[in-house]
């Protein structure tokens, strides 16, 4: 993945609780500058529960708290040796986050939906994210609109969709030949979906 991001290219990565440690750590390791951590507040409904085959013994306890957020991990591909990020931004077009239609700056906390129905319906993948939240990210991975959008675990094609509903171009890969035939119908419906509003004339984003 590394060698084929531009210098000052970011790299968004969905995660949990459990795993982000280990796997924000393993791709530090491999070369990524780490630059944030985002926080989808969404209540997943995980977790919360008393423990098992002892729930009457202890009914005050959880093992493990509710799930009501996700965190995706912010990467960039490290710029060369003394190129500041106007630099990058005028060589590579990287190196920054692209603003919000409005002009405020992208933000680290996004209050999240759980996946429509509508959308699972289109899509049937366990990990689907809805295209409210998928719109946002790939608005804000490409400062100036410029370039394109991986994804090398393209699933049913979520992110490939909200690329085409933003005008950017995007390429999937997937290695499950049943969700990559799903992806070849499936994006092109969730790309046409009309969200909850509109915030410019090139991107939409919604909360249901």
């Amino acid at each position: 993945m590394r060698h084929a991001l531009r210098p000052g290219g970011h790299v968004f990565v969905a995660s949990n609780a459990f795993l982000s440690q280990m796997v924000f750590g393993a791709l530090v390791e491999s070369g990524l500058e780490f630059r944030s951590q985002l926080v989808r507040i969404v209540r997943t409904l995980r977790g919360g529960d008393r423990p098992k085959n002892a729930e009457e013994e202890f009914p005050d306890v959880s093992s493990l708290p509710r799930g009501c957020y996700e965190p995706w991990g912010l990467f960039r591909k490290p710029m060369p040796p003394g190129m500041k990020v106007s630099d990058c931004l005028r060589e590579f077009q990287t190196g920054g986050l692209r603003r919000k239609p409005d002009g405020t700056p992208f933000e680290d906390v996004i209050y999240s939906e759980r996946t429509p129905r509508c959308e699972r319906d289109i899509a049937d993948h366990p990990s689907l994210k809805p295209q409210s939240l998928s719109r946002q990210l790939v608005y804000a991975a490409l400062p100036l609109g410029q370039g394109i959008i991986v994804d090398p675990f393209c699933g049913s094609g979520s992110t490939i969709a909200a690329a085409e509903a933003v005008g950017l171009r995007s390429i999937g890969i997937e290695r499950h030949a049943d969700y990559f035939e799903m992806s070849r119908s499936a994006a092109r419906k969730l790309a046409g979906m009309k969200l909850a509003f509109e915030l410019s004339s090139q991107t939409a984003f919604a909360m249901e």
